[in-house]
């Protein structure tokens, strides 16, 4: 992921829990990244008048808006690291693999919620390990199924339950190409937009 991507993050994780204000200092600390990079992600947000940026901070008043910007502009393709087909039943795949991944796409939304709204196929997972998961699931022939995204240490502060926050978990599943992920992307929206 880019460093913007996680101002999104930091920023959509915060407002699910309530918080809808913000300084740009304070993000740039918690991320530790540069005041200019956070300034550069929210530009866009302003042009689109889903943040309001007063000289106190700056306020989401659109989440909705900034949750589809950032799902359009993420390229999940560029963070695969590996990928191979796996003959095994998902549950099985999921359970075989090393304690330190965070689950993401499907797997992440059935673990942090309990719930699966559709049978899925694909396994998507951070790892900042992806020999470990190549020693556990060689390269195979056949259609993919287990898919090893590149990690970002960022990615820790906001993991729950070894999955990554629900509003990542949106934005991966939106560009992810499976018919069932509407299945998926329904339910979230009715949880981060209580529709």
């Amino acid at each position: 992921m880019r460093k913007k991507e996680f101002v999104y993050l930091y920023l959509s994780n915060n407002y699910i829990k309530g918080k809808i204000k913000f300084t740009q200092k304070e993000i740039a600390e918690k991320l530790n990244i540069s005041l200019s990079t956070v300034n550069n992600a929210l530009r866009p947000l302003v042009k689109m008048n889903s943040i309001k940026v007063g000289h106190m901070g700056l306020e989401i008043i659109d989440f909705e808006k900034i949750m589809v910007y950032w799902a359009t502009i993420r390229n999940i393709n560029k963070d695969i690291i590996y990928k191979t087909f796996c003959p095994y039943r998902p549950l099985r795949i999921e359970s075989s693999l090393p304690s330190d991944v965070i689950f993401t796409g499907y797997s992440g939304y059935r673990i942090l919620t309990g719930d699966a709204p559709a049978d899925y196929g694909e396994i998507y997972v951070y790892s900042n390990n992806p020999k470990e998961i190549e020693k556990r699931f060689p390269k195979k022939k056949g259609p993919t199924n287990l898919i090893v995204l590149a990690y970002d240490e960022h990615l820790e502060m906001f993991k729950q339950k070894n999955c990554a926050p629900l509003p990542l978990i949106f934005v991966d599943i939106w560009n992810l190409p499976q018919w069932y992920g509407k299945d998926f992307l329904d339910k979230i929206k009715n949880k981060l937009f209580n529709r």
